[in-house]
């Protein structure tokens, strides 16, 4: 239920395309818009990416013969930030809202929008089944072309079409382009699907399966604030070397884009979470962090959980004294700067809360450490830094942008 009843705040996301590895694209020629939706639907943010994280966990975990990989994606009813964006199905190209998202792999239409049959449209007759936590769809398995711009055109792509769907009221469904192992068993018949950045790389339109993203922060409804890249990294959106790191061995982590890391606070380095697994997640809005790492960054901080919006709150005497977290990822320290700790002033009211409290955006995952998903390194995080997702060589990488540092929230 991302639209009824639900706080929407709409800002622009732009998609850059590179069809080689590790081109420079100062100037993107070719863009699609993508529209982020924060959903509280009642609930609050912090709540909202625990149930996110809970479902993440137990999914993968349930094991029926082999993983269930039907229902080891994101709870889409739960999800308190989607990006969407217009994609063509078919030829002559019918336009859909589809959300898009770096923790599900299936792409499918017609929750919203009934699914337009073309001359490239053909059905496979294998049925496609999907669980998002509370959320899913059911349907047939067709094939057909998938336009996201005149440059990213895909032919024969996997497409789902929803005969029934649950928790997608105004949208017409999914762009996945997480790992292909989530497609696992989703699909009857067929082992995997492959996906849109698969199917860009098999038919020659990038020649390495890279998505480069980047956000910037913002505080107003209807700016364009980042950029998305097929095939390859924008060198002109990132302004220190890459660091890369290997997906990891830890489940249920390894599963997602799973990585290692620890997180210490101030410049004397106290320990907030020692090293371990998590994830890094487009569709989770907050920091989550496990709860005794949480518990000892309340009480370093001073911050006290504020009931209406289910974020820490911290006081002006406390925040003057705040200091930056370190997130150390394969020898380097990621630095989120107290500024970078703060959900947008502007947008208080928008989550409930009081336009001049300040509120953090590190927020307790719901279990301790040792669950083999400690932490999930969510939009508020990835906002300060170029995030490079690189199926290729089954790795994360991140960057300092101009804006890691920025002092605008």
């Amino acid at each position: 239920m991302f639209l009824p009843s639900a706080l929407i705040v709409a800002v622009f996301l732009s998609l850059s395309v590179s069809a080689t590895p590790l081109v420079q694209v100062r100037e993107p020629s070719v863009s699609l818009p993508f529209a982020l939706k924060l959903n509280t639907s009642g609930s609050t943010l912090a709540n909202i990416d625990r149930a996110r994280a809970a479902h993440l966990i137990s999914s993968s975990k349930a094991r029926t013969g082999q993983l269930n990989r039907r229902t080891a994606s994101f709870a889409v009813t739960n999800t308190a930030v989607t990006y969407v964006a217009s994609v063509g199905v078919g030829s002559p190209a019918t336009s859909y809202s589809l959300l898009i998202d770096t923790g599900s792999s299936n792409t499918w239409v017609g929750a919203d929008k009934t699914y337009v049959k073309t001359s490239t449209s053909k059905s496979t007759g294998k049925s496609v089944s999907v669980t998002y936590g509370s959320g899913e769809f059911s349907g047939t398995e067709y094939t057909d072309t998938v336009t996201l711009s005149s440059s990213l055109v895909i032919t024969n792509q996997g497409v789902g079409v929803a005969s029934s769907s649950e928790g997608f009221s105004g949208v017409d469904g999914i762009l996945g382009i997480g790992p292909v192992d989530l497609t696992q068993g989703t699909v009857s018949g067929t082992s995997t699907v492959p996906t849109v950045t698969d199917n860009l790389l098999s038919q020659g339109t990038i020649s390495s399966e890279v998505i480069g993203i980047y956000y910037a922060p913002t505080q107003s409804d209807s700016t364009t604030n980042g950029e998305l890249t097929f095939g390859g990294t924008d060198s002109g959106k990132y302004t220190s070397a890459i660091t890369y790191t290997a997906i990891t061995s830890t489940s249920p982590a390894s599963d997602y884009w799973g990585i290692n890391e620890s997180i210490t606070y101030g410049s004397a380095g106290a320990n907030i979470l020692s090293s371990t697994a998590g994830i890094v997640d487009t569709g989770t809005t907050l920091v989550l962090i496990a709860t005794d790492a949480y518990d000892r960054y309340t009480s370093t901080t001073g911050a006290t959980l504020d009931q209406t919006t289910g974020l820490l709150e911290i006081s002006s005497a406390n925040y003057a004294k705040l200091q930056s977290l370190y997130f150390n990822i394969a020898g380097t320290a990621f630095e989120l700067t107290k500024n970078a700790q703060t959900w947008p002033r502007a947008l208080n009211t928008a989550i409930g809360g009081s336009s001049g409290s300040i509120y953090l955006v590190v927020a307790d995952i719901g279990s301790d450490s040792g669950q083999g998903l400690d932490f999930i390194n969510g939009y508020t995080f990835l906002e300060r830094f170029y995030s490079i997702f690189d199926t290729t060589n089954n790795r994360v990488g991140f960057a300092k942008t101009a804006h890691t540092s920025d002092t605008s929230n």
